[in-house]
């Protein structure tokens, strides 16, 4: 049996047993239930909690995105592992609040929560429509990356836009069915895969095409030098750029609603663990950052149409590598995308649902709710995967632009939960001008101000026009604010 043989056959039994998996988690649970499609009723155990937050984050980034970083940009790549060293720590205080204001108040999306905190539809819906947006941006590299994964491993016998149909419609389908018990109980599988590969395939790779870290590392200094340090002459990353991308990934990292939401899916003591246990994932990017170190001087940057496709172009061009490997890089990867992937398309499902269409149609019956949940899991996915097959920008662009977008929800949440004159007028005030410094230097602009990363100039302007503007217009109830500050 040929390689690309091998590795199709593994691709597919791993996406059997994905989607076998996924639809049986949703058996003998209420179809029609808003609170078990949308956080498992509350009743997640910490295992499943742990692995579902660590497989939603180490997304197509693990074995495309972050070695090809590597590979182009050096130790650029090390703002992934810190921004989620710091992005999780938050969520040991802000978890349980988040929490116990849900289950008392029987909120699923980070828009009713502020929503109601502000007491303004308006600012619900705003939400929505931002993170539906940000949703198939950051679905988007998922998709593209499933598609890399097929092409390339299959020598091109699978084409690009069927592979990530293939792959990806399998996530819709469990996603649809059995909502987020169908893609934690997923992440579960992937997850472990995932960690298996990595450490099994980024040491292969740095022993076989070098003779290990230290020789990898000093022919990388040798030849490249200042390549590996950030700010000086011959690092690809200036200072400023590299500290205020992870400032702003890690501000941002909770913020996603499908992150911010797992508060409600469980107990508080599970929520504290999982923030305490999460960090060990982190060990994970270590061996998938050296993959990308170790093709340095060995692959010619111009013999990738991309950098993303270098670990798949090492597998097939440069190592001979037998069918196993094949087979187990094919799955850890597919592993990888999909674990973000059902957890964003649901996430994305749920805040159509509930942000934009329940808060537009307060009456909207349950039954009726679920059917728009499933049916947006279908709509976000084809637009997604519309811009995954003739979208160009590459993974680490999609990844940082949907942060900086993710990151505007900061100053409404923190305020909610700290500051009693917040109010709904500086909340939409901050968030619009945020989004819209934000974009502007990711799409107009050639440059940002002193090399800042978009997302974070537009959070500091936001942050300015929320207190301002806060302060200018009348508060909620006092009772209400009191409420928020000591959940």
């Amino acid at each position: 049996m040929s390689n690309w043989m091998f590795a199709l056959c593994s691709m597919l039994v791993y996406l059997v047993i994905a989607f076998a998996l996924g639809l049986l988690a949703g058996r003998k649970r209420s179809f029609w239930s808003v609170s078990e499609y949308a956080v498992a009723d509350r009743g997640l155990g910490f295992i499943v909690v742990w692995f579902m937050m660590g497989g939603t984050v180490f997304s197509a980034f693990a074995f495309l995105g972050g070695p090809g970083m590597a590979f182009s940009q050096g130790a650029a790549a090390y703002f992934v592992p810190a921004y989620l060293a710091l992005g999780i720590l938050p969520w040991y205080v802000l978890g349980p609040k988040v929490g116990r204001i849900g289950a008392r108040k029987n909120f699923v999306t980070l828009g009713e929560f502020v929503g109601d905190r502000y007491r303004s539809r308006a600012l619900t819906i705003l939400i929505g429509v931002i993170s539906v947006l940000a949703f198939i941006q950051y679905l988007t590299l998922q998709i593209k990356g499933m598609a890399f994964i097929f092409s390339i491993l299959t020598e091109g016998v699978i084409p690009y836009w069927f592979g990530a149909l293939l792959a990806y419609g399998i996530v819709v389908i469990y996603v649809a069915s059995s909502g987020v018990r169908g893609a934690a109980w997923s992440d579960v599988l992937q997850g472990a895969l995932m960690l298996i590969v990595a450490w099994a395939v980024g040491f292969y790779l740095v022993n076989t095409l070098h003779d290990g870290p230290t020789d990898m590392f000093s022919a990388i200094n040798a030849s490249q030098p200042d390549f590996l340090t950030i700010g000086r002459d011959g690092s690809p990353m200036s200072a400023m750029a590299f500290f205020s991308v992870i400032l702003v990934s890690a501000l941002g990292f909770l913020m996603w609603p499908h992150l911010f939401t797992k508060s409600y899916t469980t107990t508080e003591k599970r929520i504290k663990l999982t923030t305490l246990a999460f960090p060990l994932f982190g060990i994970f990017l270590v061996p998938v950052l050296f993959v990308g170190y170790a093709g340095i001087g060995v692959v010619a940057p111009d013999a990738l149409g991309s950098a993303d496709e270098l670990l798949p172009y090492l597998i097939t061009n440069e190592l001979g590598a037998s069918g196993w490997l094949y087979g187990l890089i094919g799955a850890g990867s597919l592993a990888a995308a999909m674990s973000s992937s059902d957890a964003i398309t649901h996430g994305g499902s749920v805040s159509f649902g509930r942000d934009i269409c329940r808060a537009l149609k307060p009456d909207l019956s349950e039954r009726s709710q679920i059917w728009i949940m499933r049916l947006a899991v279908v709509g976000i996915g084809a637009a997604a995967y519309w811009l995954s097959i003739f979208g160009a920008a590459g993974i680490i662009a999609l990844l940082v632009g949907a942060y900086g977008s993710i990151a505007q929800f900061v100053p409404a949440v923190y305020g909610a939960l700290i500051w009693k004159r917040g109010t709904a007028a500086g909340a939409i005030s901050g968030m619009v001008v945020g989004i819209g410094v934000n974009y502007y230097y990711q799409i107009v602009a050639d440059t940002t101000l002193w090399d800042m990363n978009a997302g974070l100039l537009g959070l500091l302007c936001n942050i300015v026009v929320f207190v301002a503007v806060s302060l200018l217009t009348k508060p909620v109830d006092e009772a209400l604010a009191a409420e928020y500050r000591n959940a």
